[in-house]
C-alpha cells in the first residue's frame, strides 16, 4: 500500500505589498476603494534604498528589488518565526524577470559595444533573482524556486508553497511574486510595454474596466506582494496573528491557444473545481471570488462563463481589483493572494473599479461602487495566464 503522508494545515501569518495604489498594507487596501487613474500603473513611493544599500541597489533588477522590500515587509509582519533556516523556503514568481536590465544593456550594446555591457546583466535579468535575492538576504536555506507561468504566476508560487509545508519539507515559506517590465531606456519606451500594445492586448484609452462593456485590453502594471505560509500549529504555539488558513490550491492547462483562453473557460472550469475539490469544500460553500478580470474582452467572458458553469446561475460576490491596480503579469495572482487575506480580515470586498456598465454578456455578481461586506467564508481567488496557464487558490477564515 502506497504511504499515507498526514496533511499539515497552513496559515498566512504575514503579509507585504509594493504596488501603484499604495506600498503599506493600509495604504494598498484603502487605495482599492479609490478612483483609478488613467494610463500604466507604475509604483511612486517606492525607495529600493530603503531596503537595499546603494551597491545592492545598483545591482538589483527593480522585480527583484520589489520582492526583497514586499519579503522584508512580509517578514516584519509575521514576527520572529523561529525556525531552522532550512525548514523554511522561497517560492517566487515572475512574468518576465529582468526585463529593464535586459532592455538597458541591449541599449548599451547597440550604442557603446559590446565590452560596455555589464558582467551583472545575467544575474540581474534572470526570472531567478528575486527568489535568490529572498533567499540570500534573509539565510533561508530550504527549497528556493522561481514560478515563471505568465499571469498565473503569483497564485501558482502560492499553491507550489502550500504543498511544501503541507506535506512536511518546511515549515514555513515566502511566497509571492513581483514584476516590473515597464521602463524604457532614455527616450525609448519599454519593449514590454510596446510588445503588448501591438499585440492589442492593452487599453487603448488607459482604462482598466473589468467585465464592463466598454472594456477593450489590460493596462499594464508593477508591483510584487508577499505572503509567510506557516504551519498551523508552529503559528499557534508561538502565538502568530494568523490572517487566514489556505486551504486549497489547483493548476490546469487549457491546451488551446499561447494567448486567447479556451472556450467557454473549459481550463478555467477544472482548475476552479479542482481547487475546490482540493480544499474539501463545495460550490456552495463559497462567500467571494476574486476575479482574474483583466479587462481584456476575450478573457472576462471566458471567466465569467466558467464561474456559471462552476456555480450556477447565482455565483458569489466577484470583484476584480485590477480595475484599479491594473495587471502586474506575474505579480497579480500575489498581490490579489493579498487583498483576499485582508478582505477576510476587514469584512470588506473591494469595488470592481471601472465597471460601470456591466456586460449583459456576463452575468456573474460583480462587486462595484463603493463595494461590499464580506459574508465569513471560504475565498476562491482566480489566475488564468498566456499560455493556457490556470491557477487557483482557496483562502478561508481560521476555524478551529
Amino acid at each position: 500500500m502506497p504511504r499515507q503522508i498526514p496533511v499539515r494545515r497552513v496559515v498566512i501569518t504575514g503579509l507585504g505589498v509594493v504596488s501603484c495604489v499604495g506600498s503599506t498594507l493600509e495604504r494598498f487596501f484603502d487605495g482599492l476603494f479609490g478612483e483609478a487613474p488613467i494610463g500604466y500603473r507604475y509604483v511612486t513611493d517606492f525607495d529600493p534604498l530603503d531596503y537595499l544599500d546603494p551597491k545592492e541597489a545598483r545591482q538589483t533588477d527593480r522585480f527583484a528589488q520589489f520582492s526583497v522590500a514586499s519579503a522584508k515587509m512580509a517578514l516584519d509582519d509575521a514576527g520572529e518565526l523561529g525556525l531552522d533556516p532550512s525548514r523554511v523556503g522561497v517560492i517566487y514568481a515572475t512574468g518576465v524577470g529582468g526585463l529593464e536590465t535586459l532592455q538597458e544593456q541591449i541599449t548599451t550594446l547597440a550604442e557603446r559595444g559590446a565590452r560596455r555591457v555589464s558582467p551583472r546583466l545575467v544575474p540581474m535579468m534572470m526570472s531567478n533573482a528575486g527568489a535568490a535575492a529572498i533567499s540570500m538576504r534573509f539565510g533561508f536555506r530550504g527549497p528556493c524556486e522561481t514560478v515563471v507561468t505568465a499571469c498565473a504566476s503569483g497564485t501558482h508560487a502560492i499553491g507550489n508553497a502550500l504543498r511544501l509545508i503541507q506535506y512536511g519539507r518546511c515549515d514555513a515559506v515566502v511566497t509571492g511574486g513581483a514584476e516590473a517590465g515597464m521602463t524604457g531606456v532614455g527616450e525609448r519606451p519599454a519593449i514590454g510595454i510596446v510588445a503588448f500594445s501591438n499585440m492589442t492586448a492593452l487599453s487603448t484609452e488607459g482604462m482598466s474596466r473589468p467585465y464592463d462593456t466598454r472594456r477593450d485590453g489590460f493596462v499594464i502594471a508593477e508591483g510584487g506582494a508577499a505572503l509567510i505560509l506557516e504551519e498551523y500549529e508552529h503559528a499557534r504555539a508561538r502565538g502568530a496573528h494568523i490572517y487566514a488558513e489556505l486551504i486549497g490550491a489547483a493548476s490546469t492547462a487549457d491546451a488551446h491557444h499561447i494567448t486567447a483562453p479556451a472556450p467557454g473557460g473549459v481550463g478555467a472550469i477544472s482548475c476552479m473545481e479542482l481547487a475546490l475539490e482540493d480544499a474539501g469544500i463545495t460550490p456552495e460553500q463559497v462567500t467571494h471570488i476574486n476575479g482574474h478580470g483583466t479587462s481584456t474582452p476575450l478573457n472576462d467572458l471566458a471567466e465569467s462563463q466558467a464561474i456559471i458553469h462552476v456555480f450556477g446561475s447565482k455565483t458569489p460576490p466577484v470583484t476584480s481589483i485590477k480595475g484599479i491596480t491594473g495587471h502586474s503579469l506575474g505579480a497579480a495572482g500575489a498581490i490579489e493572494a493579498v487583498c483576499v487575506a485582508l478582505t477576510i480580515e476587514r469584512g470588506l470586498i473591494p469595488p470592481t473599479v471601472g465597471c460601470d456598465q456591466q456586460d449583459p454578456e456576463i452575468t456573474i455578481d460583480v462587486v462595484t461602487k463603493e463595494g461590499r461586506e464580506f459574508t465569513a467564508g471560504p475565498v476562491l481567488s482566480n489566475s488564468f495566464g498566456f499560455g493556457g496557464h490556470n491557477g487557483c487558490i482557496v483562502i478561508a477564515p481560521l476555524t478551529d
